[in-house]
């Protein structure tokens, strides 16, 4: 049984950091190209960051560029999101999702957790 167990979030004024974590268990991890996806009120799953098995390969949505920096380890089966410079816009459920190919949409990832909820003061 895979899961996805995120933790992190909570509530930080604009111009604050946050990192969050993502423990992965039932699955082979360095097999997984993971990825965090956000959902805020009224809109769909926006793509944030995603990587690659072994670290090699990262993208980024626009909005987060230079402001956010994904990364994992997989002795300990955990992908992070270092979120710095936050902005009220970047207030979201944010989710962590694991596929057995490297890319960007939603659809593209089978195992997904529940969520963390982060949210920005301005």
């Amino acid at each position: 049984q895979v899961q996805l167990v995120e933790s992190g979030g909570g509530l930080v004024q604009a111009g604050g950091s946050l990192r969050l974590s993502c423990a992965a268990s039932g699955l082979t991890f360095n097999r997984y190209a993971m990825a965090w996806f956000r959902q805020g009120p009224g809109k769909e799953h926006e793509f944030v960051a995603a990587i690659s098995w072994t670290s090699g390969s990262t993208s980024y949505a626009d909005s987060v560029k230079g402001r956010f920096t994904i990364s994992r380890d997989n002795p300990q089966n955990t992908v992070y999101l270092q979120m710095n410079s936050l902005k009220a816009e970047d207030t979201a459920l944010y989710y962590c999702a694991a596929s057995i190919r490297f890319e960007t949409t939603p659809r593209g990832y089978r195992y997904w957790g529940q969520g963390t909820q982060v949210t920005v003061s301005s």
